[in-house]
């Protein structure tokens, strides 16, 4: 799996958001200026990363002087598979193609199903994972148990 810098920088900017409201409930709105600067991301970039997100319901925006971005659901509600989704398109896909709409055939047929179940997999994990498992550590477990075996970092 191949994760665009749109999406590593959209998953960093959301668990800031999380991180700043678990921290400080009153502190509603956090400026695009102060997510960049707190996870090193080019602003001009982050501007439309934002944009994408409140596009896709993640984020809220108010303009003005007191203005920024908040979350638009808990972060509990929110998985990393929907803000990958929301940048970057389908989880997985083939030449730009789901892979149920491939037509493989002879020899190379069963790439289909090798797509599809990579997509599955890929699934169970981020479709589980929320901005708050991110933000507070507390990983599931299965996620944990993958991470603890050693040939996961090679």
């Amino acid at each position: 799996m191949r994760l665009s810098a749109r999406v590593d920088y959209a998953l960093r900017a959301v668990a800031e958001l999380a991180a700043a409201s678990s921290a400080s409930p009153e502190t509603r709105l956090v400026t695009a200026d102060r997510l960049a600067s707190a996870q090193q991301i080019p602003p001009k970039f982050l501007e439309s990363i934002l944009l994408q997100l409140r596009r896709g319901g993640v984020v809220v925006a108010q303009r003005g002087p007191e203005g920024g971005y908040r979350l638009a659901r808990p972060a509990a509600d929110i998985s990393l598979a929907e803000i990958i989704r929301v940048i970057d398109g389908p989880l997985a896909n083939v030449r730009g193609q789901r892979p149920e709409e491939l037509g493989y055939i002879g020899a190379a047929a069963a790439l289909q199903d090798v797509w599809i179940a990579l997509r599955a997999n890929e699934r169970l994990i981020l479709e589980t994972v929320t901005i708050e498992d991110v933000v507070t550590g507390e990983l599931p477990e299965r996620v944990r148990d993958l991470v603890a075996d050693p040939r996961a970092w090679v």
